[in-house]
């Protein structure tokens, strides 16, 4: 099935058919719709979530407000470039003008300390990001993922598959960014896997992120997070303000 480049004309054409395409999934598949706040606490290890993480995976610790220091990297094994790379990264150049509000991708911008709202529809989910005002398209409706040439962007291309009462979701096409925020880039090549599952109460919403990049890493890393519903909230305007970056840099 052929596809024309995503950008933000057909992201705006794609929100307008909200009311009719995203008519709820529930009976078919769990509906993950609603606003989720990221838990406080540990992220929860689900044991159906963890048996899909694979072999050879460092499982960072580093969700949330947690952050490591400087050439910790959480068990990721980087080449020698990437390392190279990692030794020269200086915080005090991330928070200028120039840097402060350069939006990561979604590796970094899901596990981030800030709420999400999940739209889900039986041919594509949107999901909203509080966290510099991100917004994914996860398509359901079987088609393939763009040509190797198609656009890289920071929330990249992502499709969709229920696996039992998982949703599973795997995305290409990610631009270059941080992985951990201390000098560990990922480049355009990476890919990204990520799970989705209901707790059994329904108040929790359950999700691994494993992600592979053969350029910077010679092992696969993962993530464990864990959201809260919250009834009858929205994510708010994130109004990224750089200047805020360059005084706390002085």
């Amino acid at each position: 099935m052929s596809r024309a480049p995503f950008g933000s004309v057909a992201l705006v054409l794609v929100l307008a058919t909200l009311p009719v395409s995203l008519a709820s999934a529930a009976g078919r598949h769990p509906d993950l719709s609603g606003f989720w706040n990221l838990s406080r606490g540990k992220p929860v290890k689900d044991p159906v979530l963890a048996a899909r993480v694979a072999p050879n995976t460092a499982v960072l610790e580093d969700v949330g407000p947690i952050e490591y220091g400087l050439m910790e990297f959480g068990g990721l094994k980087l080449k020698p470039a990437a390392l190279e790379h990692a030794k020269h990264w200086n915080i005090k150049d991330e928070l200028t003008v120039a840097n402060a509000c350069r939006i990561p991708s979604i590796v970094y911008a899901m596990q981030g300390p800030f709420p999400i709202e999940i739209f889900q529809g039986t041919e594509f989910t949107v999901i909203r990001l509080e966290y510099y005002d991100m917004t994914r398209v996860i398509f359901t409706d079987g088609r393939g993922h763009l040509p190797p040439d198609g656009p890289h962007t920071k929330t990249g291309d992502s499709i969709g598959h229920w696996e039992g009462d998982t949703l599973v979701v795997e995305t290409t096409h990610l631009k270059e960014s941080t992985i951990t925020n201390n000098g560990l880039d990922h480049s355009q090549n990476l890919t990204l896997t990520e799970r989705f599952r209901l707790s059994r109460d329904r108040k929790q919403l359950l999700s691994t992120q494993e992600f592979a990049d053969p350029e910077i890493l010679d092992n696969r890393g993962a993530r464990f997070i864990t959201w809260n519903r919250v009834e009858g909230d929205h994510v708010h305007a994130y109004d990224c303000d750089p200047t805020f970056g360059e005084a706390y840099a002085e």
